[in-house]
């Protein structure tokens, strides 16, 4: 390898890693206008895609779709460069304008931030908890089994498991609830026999930008406008709470390493 080659490849490194970290969904479109390779991006098969859902080759996507838009035009990699600069100066001025920020989703304060003012509830004073998983599922003694699998998994990997019922700190049970939401890094949401309280908490949590993992027991109790979301599905059985706590582990791993 030559030294230019060397060199060139040293700063790819250095836009990966920023990239893999910081990349919206927004940000390969604008990348893939101002290279134009609108193809090469928005038609690869695992790129965005692994972004949204998260997944382990994510990583090794961006850096595959960086390496042949370097590798078809020298030019792509200043442009990527001067948008990668400009992206971390807006980002520096959105960490000072928005210290209270309490997605769990986003890794970074998006270029454009909605003030969020509820009606119904009391915005809590209390931070997000970083080793904190919250669960929303009915209470009922027929999903006593599949609560047990999920504190298992967190009993080993050493998260703090949390549930409406597990608390009482308010008069009102859904600001409880509202509070476990607001302070948990990501939430459990049981959509198995379509249970309202469930999806409206679901609701609750993706406006406050929480990690949200649905599982089910039924694909078809899915609302349909949700069911572009990866879901665990489980059976009620051992054995199917068994493959729960393998799935749920994997996941909750990589959520809160």
């Amino acid at each position: 390898m030559t030294r230019q080659n060397k060199q060139k490849m040293l700063r790819l490194f250095a836009l990966h890693e920023f990239i893999q970290d910081h990349f919206t969904k927004s940000d390969w479109i604008k990348v893939a206008y101002l290279t134009d390779t609108t193809e090469l991006i928005e038609d690869h098969p695992r790129l965005l895609r692994s972004l949204d859902f998260k997944d382990d080759d994510y990583e090794g996507n961006s850096l595959q779709v960086l390496s042949r838009l370097i590798s078809e035009s020298s030019s792509n990699l200043y442009e990527i460069e001067r948008f990668v600069e400009a992206k971390k100066t807006t980002f520096n001025r959105s960490v000072r304008a928005v210290p209270d920020f309490i997605s769990t989703v986003q890794t970074v304060i998006p270029d454009r931030v909605i003030t969020f003012a509820p009606d119904v509830f009391r915005i809590p004073t209390k931070p997000v908890e970083p080793n904190v998983l919250s669960v929303m599922m009915p209470f009922e003694s027929k999903f006593s089994g599949t609560y047990t699998a999920i504190r298992n998994v967190c009993a080993r990997l050493g998260i703090d498991c949390k549930r409406a019922d597990d608390i009482w700190d308010n008069s009102i049970l859904i600001q409880d609830v509202f509070d476990l939401i607001f302070t948990s890094k990501a939430v459990i949401t049981d959509f198995t026999d379509r249970n309202p309280n469930v999806f409206y908490e679901t609701g609750v949590a993706h406006t406050l930008g929480k990690l949200v993992i649905p599982i089910t027991q039924s694909v078809g109790d899915i609302p349909f406008d949700l069911r572009h979301h990866r879901a665990l599905t489980y059976l009620s059985n051992a054995e199917g709470l068994l493959t729960l706590e393998k799935g749920l582990e994997k996941k909750l791993a990589k959520v809160f390493s």
